[in-house]
């Protein structure tokens, strides 16, 4: 409601001039309050004069339920981009959201791609761009007091305090402790993912020199660094990103690399896998029935 609220006012100052499509995708995880948040955003498009476009999603009963969730947001928000002619996707995401993400792939064992968390633009492919114009420097606090500040209602979810969720938990319990001993740690987080993914930037394999198979006899002939960020920066062209993927399964591919048996598979999360065959590595989606 921020972002959104923003975009209203720099629209009616005559200072953006484009055209704004506000989209929103039910889960019906909640019931009534799914519905229920739904027209509310609904009315507050209308509001603004802005287009409203709905969607829903029934997700897998099985798996990681936030990553579904995610995955079927981004999906629904690119195809609507893309059915509208619009080459970006604008989010309201926060440093309060990545320094839960930066914890959250600190407790997973990720490596430097992880800890480098979410980036302020991302292509969602066919020249769609998810752009998050608040990540770098808006608070949680700063989003919340502005809609207070221009008398804009909003509503929470209220599995937003399940702490059933890691992240809830992170958000609830690790931050306010680590709060105890610095008072700016959501700053302080943020920026330190923020560094780290400048300090990898300039060392990422450009896309067009990532084959979309790897031979084994070159991968054994790299050291171990050099090996995890090949495989990393392969693993996130042909997988689509390093979402869920922790230390344990680049090891895993290290020991598929290293073993003298073909024909091997490791499982990877999201229902991907890298098989070993006739001297080289291949990544397959995994097709599951629904």
């Amino acid at each position: 409601m921020s972002l959104l609220t923003a975009i209203r006012d720099l629209v009616r100052g005559k200072k953006l001039t484009v055209r704004i499509v506000v989209a929103h995708l039910n889960h019906k995880l909640r019931g009534a309050e799914s519905d229920a948040d739904e027209e509310f955003v609904r009315q507050s498009s209308a509001a603004s004069d802005f287009e409203f476009v709905r969607g829903s999603s029934r997700l897998r009963s099985s798996g990681n339920l936030e990553q579904a969730a995610r995955d079927a947001r981004y999906k629904f928000l690119g195809e609507v981009a893309r059915k509208n002619h619009s080459s970006l996707v604008l989010t309201a995401h926060t440093q309060n959201d990545q320094a839960e993400t930066f914890l959250m792939n600190l407790i997973r064992g990720s490596g430097r791609d992880g800890l480098a968390s979410m980036k302020t633009a991302r292509d969602l492919g066919d020249q769609v761009r998810l752009v998050r114009p608040l990540l770098s420097w808006a608070t949680r606090s700063d989003t919340e007091s502005f809609c207070h500040d221009s008398n804009v209602s909003f509503r929470s979810d209220r599995m937003n305090d399940d702490e059933r969720f890691t992240r809830v938990r992170i958000r609830k319990t690790v931050i306010p402790m680590l709060a105890e001993l610095n008072p700016q740690i959501v700053k302080t987080l943020a920026r330190t993912a923020e560094l780290i993914g400048d300090g990898t930037g300039s060392q990422s394999i450009p896309p067009d020199l990532i084959p979309e198979q790897l031979a084994l006899r070159d991968l054994r002939a790299l050291t171990r660094p050099e090996l995890y960020s090949r495989l990393r920066s392969w693993l996130r062209l042909w997988r689509g990103s390093l979402r869920s993927l922790e230390r344990k399964h680049i090891e895993a591919v290290e020991r598929l690399i290293l073993s003298g048996k073909s024909g091997k598979t490791v499982e990877l999360p999201g229902h991907g896998r890298v098989v070993k065959h006739d001297g080289r590595l291949v990544f397959s989606n995994i097709k599951v029935e629904k």
